[in-house]
């Protein structure tokens, strides 16, 4: 293999690990959203709840 095809190889594995985290940081921030709105909600419910 020369120099230049093994630079190309690890460009494209660098670029394939980058999108791969980056594409799991997004599922990630996506569930602790979630997790926020379901909490938020329940307590508010708890609230509602309290002053019944």
């Amino acid at each position: 293999m020369t120099a230049k095809n093994t630079t190309t190889i690890c460009c494209v594995l660098a670029a394939l690990l980058t999108l791969s985290a980056c594409g799991n940081t997004i599922r990630g921030i996506g569930r602790d959203t979630a997790n926020t709105v379901n909490a938020t909600e329940a307590a508010g419910r708890d609230v509602a709840r309290a002053a019944e």
